[in-house]
């Protein structure tokens, strides 16, 4: 139970000084990528800004986490997997903030870092059932937990770099999975990870108040990547491991809202017959946007949505089988609901349809004339 918890100075400290760094570092860090160039120009209309913003703001998020970590985290091999792991996607989201890398040379970028971390004993090698009353709740994966762990890392990288498509959109959704997280693990006795999510906590916070709207920075891929990495690792080491119920389910309903964008993405891209790496405005937040809310509104709605699956997370931390089955039950209603309504109620696509079946009735009465 959080009653139980004893490393509440650790947990404190952490934060305090994570979002102290963050903040104060964080006009510096627009300082420097004017200099260098890191300016995201819009120049398509995915982009909801209308002036240039200079980007790379996550790394003030990065410098505080790492600074935090460093004094309050015990040294260890798996958290020092984590720190090599999370350099390596900083320094490879900072270069790609000025110079735009390709996306296979990202993705190469993520695996190399996702197998430093397992080098270093941060892998899942087992799975939750859905059979809540067996007496084995999970089944042990074998040689798969390599490529799974790749996929669960690499997966939630790219699910927060998807959603950074708003003023303070894959920050605030990240806070409140550290959030989410945080409280599981303290509740489930994991103190190292209760100190790791608390720096991390911080260091978003820190960063948030230049980056709602109107933003005067944007995290660029050094802080969305960053965020989707440590988030997916952190997961691992404090939730995979227990072999629980609650150990699947609580980091899927932490990261629901970018992991939920992603695999609509790729799916609707490939349907398409376009690239899963091919930029479009069907996210989760365009969809909001078309519909005829704000940008404030489409980020308070996406806010709200994340805030409520990561308190069912919580509840389903509970004994009560019954619990955990209403919470379950609660979340798949709540997904599909935001599905529905973000793919089926939008607007724009009611045009768009009405504007084809207008064209197609024309045509046909052109027809029947000649």
């Amino acid at each position: 139970m959080i009653s139980d918890f004893t490393h509440w100075p650790s947990l404190l400290m952490a934060f305090a000084v994570s979002l102290l760094v963050s903040f104060l570092m964080t006009p510096p860090v627009k300082r420097f990528a004017e200099k260098v160039g890191a300016i995201d120009v819009p120049r398509d209309d995915r982009r909801v800004h209308d002036h240039p913003i200079p980007r790379m703001g996550g790394l003030a998020i990065f410098v505080g986490f790492m600074v935090s970590v460093l004094f309050f985290v015990p040294v260890s091999e798996k958290v020092n997997g984590l720190l090599i792991g999370a350099l390596i996607i900083a320094v490879m989201g900072g270069v790609d903030d000025i110079v735009s890398l390709k996306p296979w040379i990202k993705l190469l970028g993520q695996i190399v870092a996702a197998l430093v971390v397992i080098r270093s004993g941060i892998v899942f090698d087992a799975v939750s059932t859905l059979n809540i009353y067996a007496e084995q709740t999970y089944i042990e994966v074998g040689y798969l937990s390599y490529p799974l762990t790749i996929l669960w890392i690499v997966g939630c990288t790219n699910a927060v770099n998807l959603i950074d498509g708003l003023d303070g959109l894959a920050v605030g959704v990240s806070a409140i999975s550290c959030l989410t997280m945080l409280f599981v693990s303290m509740i489930v006795a994991e103190p190292v990870v209760t100190v790791i999510l608390g720096a991390l906590f911080g260091a978003c916070l820190g960063f948030m108040p230049f980056n709602l709207n109107p933003a005067k920075i944007f995290m660029g891929d050094v802080g969305s990547q960053f965020l989707g990495f440590v988030l997916s690792c952190v997961s691992i080491m404090g939730m995979f491991k227990l072999h629980a119920i609650i150990t699947f389910f609580v980091p899927l309903l932490a990261l629901a809202v970018p992991l939920a964008d992603t695999i609509f993405a790729f799916f609707r891209r490939v349907l398409h017959g376009q690239s899963p790496f091919h930029a479009d405005k069907g996210h989760f937040h365009h969809r909001l946007l078309a519909s005829g809310l704000s940008q404030k509104q489409a980020v308070a709605v996406l806010y709200g949505i994340s805030a409520i699956l990561g308190f069912i997370a919580v509840l389903m931390t509970g004994q009560s089988p019954l619990l955990r089955i209403i919470c379950l039950v609660a979340a798949f209603v709540i997904l599909l609901g935001v599905g529905i309504i973000v793919v089926y109620r939008n607007p724009r696509r009611a045009k768009e349809r009405k504007a084809r079946e207008l064209a197609a009735q024309q045509s046909a009465h052109e027809e029947e004339q000649a």
